[in-house]
């Protein structure tokens, strides 16, 4: 069976595969799938080229390089246009501090996740947001204590869960 997108059942392991382990070689790749090689091969190739797989990364104990601050910090706009998100939205892309952003609907427009050296970096950021004309009506911080989970959703269950 198909999914709406055009991935099939292989297609999800293969990607659940990659998403949990990273690059792996053919042969482990294969392996862990339950395909020969050259196909599983010639299937990542395919969902590489079509854009279900935006990259590879390592996740890094942060904790374990730099005592960082991470603030989640929820924005509110003054207006709502598009012209509004748009310019807001490309300021935050363009910063590398601002390791997540989400759009919202209800009563705040974004909620962020903000990693800084120390609390005064923080609020040096804040105040160029501010100063940049965003539209930012207001914002409220929340310090992070202990990070307790940063993970991707498991895609076969997800998948399986959306066909019921």
């Amino acid at each position: 069976m198909r999914e709406r997108q055009g991935l099939d059942p292989t297609d999800i392991r293969i990607l659940s595969a990659v998403q949990k382990n990273g690059q792996l070689s053919k042969a482990k790749l294969a392996e862990i799938v339950n395909l020969s090689p050259t196909p599983c091969w010639a299937r990542l190739t395919r969902l590489r080229a079509a854009g279900y797989i935006r990259g590879y990364h390592a996740d890094i104990a942060l904790e374990r390089v730099i005592d960082a601050t991470r603030v989640v910090v929820t924005v509110s706009l003054t207006h709502h246009r598009k012209i509004d998100f748009d310019r807001f939205e490309a300021e935050i892309r363009g910063r590398d501090e601002i390791i997540n952003c989400v759009a919202t609907g209800g009563g705040i427009d974004y909620i962020m996740t903000v990693v800084t050296p120390t609390l005064s970096a923080f609020q040096d950021l804040m105040e160029e947001l501010l100063a940049a004309d965003l539209s930012i009506d207001r914002y409220m911080t929340y310090f992070a204590t202990r990070l307790i989970k940063a993970e991707q959703p498991n895609l076969a269950k997800l998948v399986a869960r959306s066909r019921q």
